[in-house]
Order: C-alpha cells, then structure tokens, then sequence
C-alpha cells in the first residue's frame, strides 16, 4: 500500500516537472518576430553557438530545432557560424549524428605541449585496430568471423577492451547456428575518429579497386589512413569541454 502511494507520489511530481518544463518551453520565445531579419538571425547563431559550446556531447539537429524559429534552416545556421570560425584555432564539425566545438588538428602539438595528451584517447594495439576496422567495415559480426577473417582466434580479452573502451558493443544475434551475439561500433566509435555517419568511412570497395588496399594487405596490418590515427579534429582537445 505504501508503495503504490510512493509510485503515485512520484508519478504525480514527475507530471508537476513535465508541466513546468511545458510552461518554460512555452515562455521561451524561439520566433523573435519583434527583431528585424538580420538581427533575428544573428541570434538565433548566437543561441546555436552557446548551446553547442556548452554541451559535453555533439548536439544533435532535433535539440537545436528547440531554440530557433520554424522557418530557420539549421544547415545554413552553421555554415554562417563556421564561415566567422575561419581562422580560429578551433571549429564547428558535424560529428558522431550531432555538432561540437572541435580544436583544429593544426594545433595537436601546441595542446600536447601545454596540457599533455587527451585523458579520453583510447590506446590500441595494432591487433585491435585492425579487429575494430573489421567491425567497422563488416558489422554486424560475430567473434568466430572475424577469426574466421583473420585465420587466428580473436580472444574475448581483445573484444573486452574494445568493449570496454565503448567502441563496439553487442548487435543482433546472427542466424547461424547458437545464434552468437554479433558486434557493432558504437557514437563512441565516432566521436573518436571523428566520424559524422559510418558513411563517412572510407570507401572498403573504391579502396580495393584503387589497389590501395584488399583483405591480404589487412591482414598484413596495411590499415586505410584516417582510421588507424584517428586524425582530423579534436583529438587533442574539444573546446566544448571547457565550458563551465
């Protein structure tokens, strides 16, 4: 009985912070009819920008379409942002589904000599690279496949690191026989080679007809630049994170 009258209690306090959260979003004025076009849109970047540089992970379009008007295209929104950003040592960059203030690569250096290396950087052997870009390029996959692809058993230590390091987690169960888990790459996985979509991967299949790259060179360890470094922005250090 007490219990039940806990659960109302709580579902009537979670109901009393849904209305104020409705009563707030409705004071929250996103059109700003009363300012002219121009100044309209200059805050409606400034918004943007604060929320973005606020915000510990990529902000996503759906949560930036809270404080911008109907009529606002996102898309150009941040092209205006990234347009005053030229020159900066840090920039604006559609990554892992979402947008984040990322410190340029020009600048990895600088950042190491003055504060060391990234805290968050995951360190992989060679070995578990290539069993990622496996995952990456392949998935869903299961454990046995890719022993089956590399002609040696892949152990359950390296899957665990891989797991634990959030880049991989469980997929769907595969149809062969035992129904094993199969493994996928995580938003982790994107934020740490700074990948907007999987698509932004480059081309397995372009990269074998150019001869750059096929299953012998893999499994010789020949990993597709980008990908084994993680270059591109923010490696080092992500401007967003210092906000307070």
């Amino acid at each position: 009985m007490a219990e039940a009258v806990r659960r109302r209690g709580g579902s009537r306090s979670d109901e009393r912070r849904s209305g104020e959260r409705r009563s707030a979003d409705q004071l929250f004025d996103r059109e700003l009819d009363h300012l002219p076009p121009e100044a309209r849109w200059r805050e409606w970047m400034h918004r943007v920008e604060a929320t973005i540089f606020a915000a510990s992970e990529p902000v996503d379009r759906e949560t930036l379409a809270r404080i911008v008007g109907k009529s606002c295209s996102i898309d150009l929104l941040i092209d205006d942002i990234r347009e005053e950003l030229r020159g900066r040592p840090y920039d604006l960059v559609a990554v892992a589904g979402g947008w984040k203030h990322l410190t340029r690569p020009a600048y990895a250096d600088a950042i190491r000599a003055a504060v060391g290396g990234n805290e968050r950087a995951v360190d992989l052997t060679q070995s578990e690279v290539l069993v990622l870009m496996c995952v990456a390029y392949f998935q869903p996959i299961t454990r046995a496949e890719l022993s089956s692809f590399f002609g040696k058993e892949i152990s359950r230590d390296l899957i665990g690191h891989l797991r634990g390091a959030k880049l991989i987690a469980s997929g769907p169960r595969s149809p062969t026989p035992g129904a094993p888990y199969t493994y996928v790459t995580t938003k982790e996985f994107l934020l740490e080679f700074g990948l907007d979509t999987l698509r932004d991967l480059p081309d397995f299949e372009a990269l074998e007809d150019a001869g750059l790259l096929s299953k012998e060179k893999l499994l010789a360890g020949d990993i597709p630049a980008g990908l084994a470094s993680g270059e591109g922005y923010g490696k080092d250090d992500v401007v967003g994170d210092q906000a307070p």
